[in-house]
């Protein structure tokens, strides 16, 4: 008995489907035209994007001129520039206390501080794994899984790791007793609390980091190594005359992409520090959002959506600026 052939079966089925599909395409390409057909397939991911991206950003930017504590933007009251007013109204912008929203500016400062920090800590702890990951060491796929593991979990739970090993009773406080030093509370003190924010940021997405300039470096010709080694040229000199230079395009989508993220700070920060404790120590400008639509009881969605506007506003020219620097780079 002859075994039937699986392959040329599957074959004739995966021809006789496409026959089925190419008629009706080639029946819209003439009603269309070819040069439509692009946008055709583009369609479903055009709609998914306008629906889900550019709708919730024409509705905040609606609510943000509006006022009330009404969910329906048509119940809504509309109040002009009143909102942004509020938000921009003070004495000095490096007091906080002489704000009228004195949280929202505090969220801001505390945000410009968590950003700082974090690009400067993140970038250069990225490049220097992506630096090593590159070179033949032992094991190099398994390190490499590793490094990006943590970016595939959720933020919240992150933020639960993290809060029980630096719980006054987690694992940190632990090991401090077994050497015989005093449990330290880690979360209620400003400077920890704000410490390990950003090292949970910084181990939480280096790893999607790291990826990005470890292709990079994949991508320099080895020849330029080889020559410079001919040359008897150093490590130092290799790294910023070779490297860095041709790196740079890397490294100015992961600092626009780390710029991005970290002034968007929320989740993980929000679980570890109990919503921006100590005090508003770790209160953000993302915080501030939620508090104000969701997290109390007024519901100042109008209030809220004028803030992320504004933060919108700004990501928007950061991101031109640093692409504009970049072009300049290039040439």
């Amino acid at each position: 008995m002859v075994a039937p052939n699986i392959s040329g079966i599957a074959d004739r089925a995966l021809e006789a489907a496409m026959a089925l599909i190419e008629r009706p395409l080639n029946v819209l390409e003439r009603v269309i035209g070819r040069k439509r057909m692009p946008y055709l397939f583009l369609m479903p991911n055009l709609v998914l994007f306008g629906i889900f991206t550019f709708l919730p950003i024409a509705i905040a930017v609606g609510y943000a001129f509006t006022g009330g504590t009404e969910l329906l933007i048509s119940d809504r009251p509309f109040v002009g520039l009143d909102n942004f007013s509020k938000l921009l109204d003070c004495t000095s912008y490096m007091d906080p206390g002489s704000c009228r929203e004195s949280l929202f500016w505090t969220a801001i400062w505390n945000t410009l501080w968590f950003v700082a920090f974090n690009v400067i800590a993140t970038l250069f702890v990225a490049l220097v794994t992506a630096l090593i990951l590159n070179r033949a060491i032992a094991a190099r796929g398994f390190f490499r899984a590793m490094f990006f593991y943590p970016v595939l979990l959720s933020p919240v739970v992150i933020g639960l790791i993290w809060k029980w090993f630096l719980d006054r009773n987690g694992l940190l406080n632990a090991f401090f007793q077994m050497l015989g030093v005093p449990p330290e509370i880690f979360l209620l003190d400003v400077g920890w609390s704000r410490f390990f924010v950003v090292v949970v940021s910084v181990w939480f997405h280096m790893g999607f980091y790291t990826l990005i300039l470890l292709a990079g470096l994949q991508a320099i010709p080895k020849d330029l190594y080889e020559a410079a080694a001919i040359d008897a040229a150093s490590p130092r000199r290799t790294l910023f005359r070779i490297t860095l230079p041709l790196l740079g395009p890397n490294l100015l989508v992961v600092l626009i992409l780390l710029m991005i993220r970290s002034v968007q700070i929320f989740d993980e920060a929000w679980v570890l520090t109990n919503g921006g404790g100590p005090g508003t120590a770790n209160t953000f400008v993302v915080q501030y959002i939620y508090q104000m639509a969701f997290g109390s009881d007024l519901r100042l969605f109008g209030l809220a959506s004028a803030a992320s506007v504004l933060m919108g506003l700004v990501l928007l020219v950061l991101t031109l600026v640093q692409l504009r620097l970049g072009k300049k780079m290039e040439s």
